[in-house]
C-alpha cells in the first residue's frame, strides 16, 4: 500500500515540473515569436517583465489545474471528460491573464500573451494526453517486432464477451480473431469490431482456419451440461483454454469478467455440480459462536468464509500454522468488516490450550478439520498421526463434551474405509472416538462426515500436475488403472455444513459421490487444457503406488449399510458396535505408544488391533503383484 502511495506522489510531482516548465517556455516562446526570433530584437523591457510574469502565470496555473483534478486522473485513460477540465481551466487562466494586464510591473505585450496562452494550453494538454498517445502507437507498431500475439478465439456474444474483447484490445500479446455463439441470429454481426462466425460446431474448424492460440470461454451463465459440452469440444482442439469466472462471483463483486482463470479440472466432471439447502444451515449458525480448527486448511478455509457469510455471533479460526491463518485473517476482516472474528495459535494436542480457549470463549459449535492428512508422509511418522489425529480429536471432543459444546463435527476421509494407510487407520478411529462420544455425552451431538478427495486442497494431486505441466514435464501418475471420488472444495463444504444441521448424534455422514474419475484421464485432460499433447508434448510416467495407496477408495465399510436423508446425496452410515471399554484401554496405549516414539512398523501394529479392517500389507501386495 505505501508503494501505491509513494509511485502516485512521484507521478504527481513530475506532472507538477512538466507543467512549471511548459507554462515559463510557452510565455518565453511566445516573446521570441513576437520578434521574429530574433533573440537582440527582443527590448529589455520586455524580458524583465516577461521574467516578473512567468513565475506568477506557472503558480496560479498549478493552482487552476489542481482545483479542477488535473492533477487527480489516470492519464493512461484520459477521455472526454480530461478535455472539458482543460477548457474550463483555461477560459478561468484567460480571464486571469487578462487581469493581470492591468499590473504595469508584470504587463506584457498583448501578442505575447495571447500567443504564449494558446501554446500554454497545447503543452498542458500534450503533457497529459501524451502518455496515452504514445502508449497506444507502441502497442500497435511494437507487434511487428515483439512476439506475435497469440490468437484467441472467444466462446458468447454477451455481455462478459464484450467485456473481454475490451480489455483485450488494450493488451498487446492477443488479438482475436474469431467469435461463435449458438444463437444463430448473432451469426454474421460483429461485436466490438470481431465477426461472428459460428456455433460450438464449429470451434475445430475455426481454429484451424485462423491458427487459433487460445480459447476464451465467455458465458458465465451457461448451464453446466453446455459447459461441459463446448469445453470438452474445446479440448479437442489441444489449444490452451481460458474462462471468465462463474456468474455468482460476478454478481457479487468478488471478481469481474475480464479477470481469465485456466479452465480447472473441477469443470470436467462427469456429473453436475452438487447443491444443498443451505438455508436453514445459515440460520442455524447466525447468532451462534463457531469454532473451526485447522481453519487455515483448504477445507477449513472454506468453512470460515460460509460460515461468516451467515453472520455468527463470533468465528473463531483456530490452526497451529500462524501464515494460512492470518491471511484467512485478513482477508475475512477484508470482506466483513463488521464480523467478530478471533483467530487463534494452538494445537489440538495441546489440552491445556484447548481448555483455555473453550472456557474463554464457549463455542457452540465446533467444525473440527485439523488433521495430518497426506497419506504417504504419515506411512513414515506414524506417531505424528496418533498424537494429532487420534489423540488431538480425543482431547478436543472431550473437553467440548465438558464446555457444554452443542455440536461437534468431525471432517473424515473415505480413506478411513478399510483403510491401507496409517492416515486412513488414524482417521477411522477418530470417527469410533466420535460415536463413542456421542453414547457417553448424549448433550452434545458428535457426528462425521466422510468424503473423498478434494480437488485443488492442498497436496491434492491436481495443483501437482499444473506444477509438473509448468516444468515441462514429466506429469507422473501412479498406477494407470487407479481412481477416486471427487468433490470441490465448495461441495466439501456444503456437505459438511448439511450434516451439521441433520445430525442427531453418533451418525457419518457420507455423500452420493457419483462416479471415481480415473486419475490417469484427469492428468491427460489437464495437459490437453494446457495448450499441449499429452505423450507427446508433455510425458505421462507411472511410478507405482506409493506406501499406503490401493487403487480404489470405498465410501462405505459392508457392515455400515446405508440410510437415505431428506437430500438425496447424503447418506448415513449405520454406528458400528463397540467394546467401550476395550477401545479406551486401546486409546491410552496408542497414547503411551506415540509419546514414547514407537518404530514405525511397531506402531502400524497397534494401530492395526484397534482398528480391524487395516490392512497395512494391502497396498505392497498390489505394487508387488502378490
Amino acid at each position: 500500500m505505501d508503494s501505491s502511495i509513494n509511485w502516485y506522489v512521484v507521478r504527481r510531482t513530475i506532472l507538477c515540473i512538466a507543467d512549471a516548465i511548459g507554462i515559463a517556455l510557452a510565455f518565453y516562446i511566445a516573446l521570441l515569436a513576437r520578434f521574429d526570433f530574433s533573440p537582440g530584437n527582443v527590448p529589455q523591457v520586455y524580458i524583465e517583465a516577461t521574467s516578473r510574469f512567468v513565475p506568477i502565470a506557472v503558480v496560479i496555473s498549478m493552482i487552476v489545474y489542481y482545483f479542477l483534478r488535473l492533477y487527480h486522473s489516470i492519464w493512461r485513460y484520459a477521455s472526454i471528460n480530461e478535455v472539458y477540465r482543460i477548457f474550463t481551466a483555461y477560459i478561468i487562466l484567460g480571464l486571469t491573464f487578462i487581469v493581470l494586464e492591468f499590473i504595469p510591473a508584470i504587463r506584457i505585450p498583448r501578442g505575447v500573451l495571447f500567443i504564449g496562452y494558446f501554446i500554454s494550453f497545447f503543452f498542458c494538454t500534450a503533457v497529459r494526453f501524451g502518455y496515452r498517445i504514445a502508449r497506444t502507437l507502441y502497442i500497435r507498431y511494437s507487434r511487428k517486432y515483439d512476439k506475435a500475439p497469440e490468437k484467441v478465439l472467444l466462446i458468447g456474444a454477451g455481455f462478459a464477451a464484450r467485456e473481454v474483447l475490451k480489455d483485450l484490445k488494450g493488451k498487446k500479446e492477443f488479438r482475436v480473431r474469431t467469435i461463435v455463439d449458438d444463437n444463430p441470429t448473432t451469426h454474421g454481426r460483429y461485436l466490438e469490431g470481431v465477426r461472428i462466425e459460428g456455433d460450438r460446431n464449429d470451434i475445430k474448424e475455426l481454429v484451424d482456419k485462423y491458427e487459433i492460440d487460445l480459447i476464451v470461454f465467455a458465458i458465465p451463465s451457461a448451464s453446466v451440461q453446455d459447459r461441459k459440452e463446448i469445453l470438452d469440444i474445446c479440448r479437442e482442439t489441444g489449444k490452451r483454454i481460458q474462462s471468465v469466472p462463474g456468474l455468482v462471483q460476478i454478481i457479487t463483486g468478488e471478481v469481474n469478467t475480464t479477470r481469465l482463470r485456466d479452465v480447472s479440472t473441477d469443470e470436467l466432471l462427469e456429473r453436475d455440480e452438487i447443491r444443498v439447502n443451505t438455508s436453514e444451515i445459515m440460520e442455524a449458525i447466525q447468532g451462534k459462536v463457531i469454532m473451526v480448527t485447522g481453519g487455515g486448511g483448504s477445507i477449513g478455509s472454506e468453512l470460515c468464509r460460509q460460515i461468516a457469510a451467515a453472520g455468527p455471533k463470533q468465528l473463531i479460526i483456530f490452526d497451529i500454522y500462524e501464515n494460512n491463518a492470518y491471511d484467512l485473517q485478513m482477508e475475512l476482516q477484508r470482506k466483513y468488516p463488521d464480523l467478530n472474528l478471533v483467530t487463534l495459535i494452538g494445537s489440538v494436542r495441546n489440552t491445556n490450550r484447548v481448555n483455555s480457549v473453550l472456557k474463554q470463549y464457549h463455542p457452540d459449535v465446533i467444525y473440527h478439520a485439523a488433521a495430518h492428512k497426506h497419506v504417504p508422509l504419515m506411512e513414515t511418522s506414524p506417531d505424528e498421526a496418533v498424537k494429532n489425529n487420534v489423540m488431538g480429536t480425543y482431547k478436543l471432543a472431550t473437553a467440548a463434551a465438558r464446555a457444554g459444546v452443542k455440536r461437534f463435527l468431525l471432517i473424515s476421509t473415505d480413506k478411513a474405509v478399510n483403510p491401507t494407510s496409517l492416515m486412513g487407520a488414524t482417521k477411522r478411529i477418530c470417527e469410533m472416538i466420535i460415536q463413542m462420544m456421542a453414547r457417553d455425552y448424549p448433550d452434545t451431538v458428535f457426528m462425521a462426515v466422510r468424503f473423498g478427495n478434494v480437488l485443488g486442497s492442498n497436496g491434492s494431486v491436481v495443483p501437482l500436475f499444473k506444477k509438473q505441466i509448468e516444468a515441462g514435464g514429466p506429469v507422473t501418475v501412479t498406477d494407470p488403472n487407479i481412481i477416486r471420488y471427487f468433490m470441490t472444495i465448495p461441495e466439501a463444504v456444503s456437505l459438511v455444513l448439511q450434516a451439521s444441521y441433520f445430525a442427531k448424534g453418533g451418525e457419518i455422514f457420507v455423500l452420493d459421490m457419483g462416479k471415481p474419475v480415473r486419475i490417469d484421464d484427469m492428468a491427460r485432460n489437464l495437459i490437453r487444457l494446457s495448450g499441449y499433447k499429452p505423450d507427446e508434448d508433455i510425458k505421462i510416467v507411472y511410478t507405482g503406488l506409493r506406501p499406503g495407496e490401493k487403487l480404489y477408495e470405498e465410501l462405505l465399510m459392508d457392515e455400515e449399510g446405508m440410510t437415505k436423508t431428506e437430500n438425496d446425496l447424503i447418506y448415513i452410515g449405520h454406528p458400528i458396535k463397540m467394546d467401550e471399554d476395550l477401545f479406551r484401554q486401546q486409546l491410552q496405549r496408542l497414547d503411551e505408544a506415540s509419546r514414547n516414539e514407537t518404530a514405525a512398523d511397531d506402531m502400524k501394529r497397534i494401530v492395526a488391533e484397534v482398528v480391524t479392517t487395516y490392512h497395512p500389507d494391502l497396498a505392497d501386495s498390489i505394487k508387488t503383484g502378490a
